[in-house]
């Protein structure tokens, strides 16, 4: 029944430390491949769909874990936009729809097996922005090309189970794929066996018993949910429930009776609400506290991101922070195209960096860990972290385990290293919160600008070249002390790739003394042969390059050269750094004492001195906030966090 695609992928997850062998990586991505086939040519829209808002979907299903079939009814709510004669709704023509029921009447439909829909004519126009809705009525069995509805044994019980990203859910009922519209309410009403324990999104409204040995299971979820997030796992599950988080919510988890008894699985199951507490601090509140978080067991194999309840066909930590972490994105902020699917996938890799750092590893660890992201990221020359519109035929292009993820979360590590930690977090709290974005689609330019608007850090430049632009930097670095103690570097690069001309990056710098003193340097680099000067007051024992593994970058070089030409560091443009600041600020290419002042955002004066060459300006007093300091004639910018 699954799927694994490994060839790409089996670099990736050779790590030193025994914490993450567990973490079946290959099993991780391919999940995300299931149904995508489905509607490859259609790209990210089916434009037959753009002339209503669904708002509303009720499934009335009638399912039996051992035969694989489904049948029963789907309600749509929708408003059209315009005026409207028609509808169209994606669904495989595999299935047979037997009815369309609209206000007592029923309705003529067409099911297109050119194009995977569903046409219902209604007899008279619908007018623009008026509620409405129709029931189709529907049975058979499901496509199995795309796994994205599918059966399997547990101990010699039946499973059910869905997995819809990104194309799959109409493989199972008729709904509205493209990204570009959110269900607002979505609820399950399954009829099973009476054995049977139906897991879905949202909150267990109701379970009922009826004749003839079977039960009504009750499920609604308030949040909007993007269509592929809609799931369902049916089976003999041990239903455990209690709460996470501080003030706490519900945490219910569906297990196979298997995992109930084994202790690895349940203690990493009850490991979830440390990660659900770690992720709070640094992602923020839970996107759906009102109603749950937990998981349903499956025989996919890895996990998928399902709204409220991950399904989840292992219980390594990695793979619970993974599924986690894309609640707020992926499920929460959902990328608006799948040229996009860095935003979710490189979100939730980095929500993996956040486990293994705060949760899991010692510092030794975790640095061999993003060791084996960088070598993984860098095993090969060029590839976009972007999928480009002539890509989207291509599987392996859109859920690349070296691009979307590994490299999209990469590139949120970089961004945290230019903006520096409580920046950076602060700054992805204010992008799912957004009022455009919350519980809405996203794109990497609605990530750039709210970047921007955090932080007043524009981004374009390094958009352009991490996400849009192919390939890595090589650093060629040379230093020498100078006889007044003061470090003078030297910085070149390569590009492994001709889409990017330069890498524009701080670099990360450590200087250590002979008597164990450390400097920490972040030079902006921002052209080829750069020279950079900074103050020390002790003498150099060893200078070392990446030193946290905090950018992306292959084969570099950094070595001492005590004959490097320092004549052109007298000309060096005039800069402020570090941007952001905490507490200091220093200056690059000033060759005398000069008078201060500094002034906040609204224009007021805050600050009045005088800079002293090498030494630098005590912010520590300001408020967190933008301001100008105007020094040598000249007015800058920075941000005080």
């Amino acid at each position: 029944m699954k799927k694994i695609i490994s060839v790409l992928f089996s670099i990736f997850y050779t790590f030193t430390f025994a914490q993450n062998s567990d973490l079946d990586f290959d099993a991780l991505v391919s999940k995300e491949k299931k149904g995508y086939l489905a509607k490859m040519t259609s790209g990210n829209v089916n434009p037959n769909t753009l002339n209503y808002d669904l708002r509303y979907q009720r499934l009335d299903l009638t399912l039996d874990p051992a035969v694989n079939s489904v049948g029963g009814s789907v309600t749509s709510h929708f408003i059209p936009n315009q005026q409207i004669s028609s509808i169209y709704f994606d669904f495989t023509p595999q299935i047979n729809v037997s009815q369309v029921q609209y206000h007592g009447n029923n309705l003529i439909f067409q099911q297109l097996t050119a194009t995977n829909e569903i046409k219902i004519d209604f007899t008279a126009p619908l007018q623009a922005t008026v509620l409405d809705s129709l029931t189709i009525n529907y049975s058979g069995t499901p496509p199995t090309a795309n796994n994205a509805f599918f059966t399997n044994y547990q101990s010699g019980i039946a499973v059910m189970s869905t997995l819809s990203e990104p194309y799959g859910a109409q493989d199972w009922f008729p709904t509205k794929q493209s990204l570009n519209d959110k269900i607002e309410r979505f609820d399950f009403k399954i009829t099973t066996p009476s054995q049977y324990h139906v897991a879905a999104n949202g909150t267990l409204k109701s379970e009922t018993l009826l004749p003839n040995s079977q039960k009504l299971t009750f499920w609604r979820t308030n949040y909007p949910m993007a269509a592929y997030l809609a799931a369902f796992s049916i089976t003999n599950f041990t239903k455990l429930n209690d709460v996470i988080g501080n003030p706490p919510f519900p945490f219910v988890n569906y297990v196979y009776p298997s995992t109930a008894a084994d202790a690895t699985s349940m203690a990493n199951i009850d490991w979830t609400k440390q990660c659900m507490n770690t992720f709070e601090t640094y992602f923020g509140t839970y996107p759906f506290r009102n109603e749950k978080y937990g998981h349903m067991e499956f025989e996919a194999g890895g996990g998928m991101e399902h709204q409220t309840m991950s399904s989840m066909g292992g219980w390594s930590k990695g793979l619970i922070a993974h599924e986690l972490a894309h609640q707020w994105f992926g499920d929460k902020v959902t990328c608006g195209t799948w040229n996009d699917i860095w935003l979710n996938e490189g979100f939730a890799t980095f929500g993996e960096h956040v486990a293994y750092e705060k949760l899991m590893l010692t510092p030794a660890e975790f640095l061999s860990y993003l060791l084996n992201q960088k070598n993984y990221i860098t095993s090969a020359v060029g590839g976009s972290t972007y999928v480009a519109d002539a890509n989207l035929s291509s599987i392996n292009a859109i859920f690349n385990g070296r691009l979307s993820y590994s490299k999209g979360g990469y590139i949120l590590r970089m961004i945290k290293w230019i903006l520096t930690d409580p920046v950076f977090y602060q700054a992805i709290k204010d992008y799912h919160q957004r009022p455009n974005l919350a519980y809405n689609y996203a794109s990497t330019t609605d990530l750039k600008n709210s970047l921007l608007t955090s932080t007043g850090k524009d981004f374009t430049e390094f958009f352009n070249d991490w996400v849009y632009g192919q390939g890595y930097p090589t650093y060629t670095i040379k230093w020498k002390q100078n006889p007044n103690q003061s470090i003078t570097i030297q910085a070149s690069q390569s590009q492994s790739h001709s889409s990017v001309a330069f890498f524009e990056l701080p670099l990360p710098i450590k200087v250590v003394g002979t008597g164990g003193e450390v400097a920490y340097l972040k030079p902006e680099h921002t052209s080829n042969g750069q020279y950079f000067n900074y103050p020390l007051t002790f003498t150099v024992a060893s200078v070392e390059f990446n030193y946290e593994y905090q950018i992306v970058e292959k084969n570099s070089t950094i070595t001492m050269d005590n004959n490097m030409n320092t004549s052109e560091f007298s000309n060096e443009t005039f800069s402020i750094y570090p941007v952001p600041a905490k507490n200091e600020i220093f200056f690059k290419g000033i060759s005398k004492n000069e008078n201060f002042k500094i002034f906040a955002a609204d224009g007021k004066l805050v600050k009045i001195g005088t800079y002293i060459v090498g030494k630098s300006i005590n912010i520590s007093d300001l408020v967190a906030g933008n301001y100008i300091i105007s020094i040598n004639e000249k007015n800058l910018k920075f941000i005080k966090y």
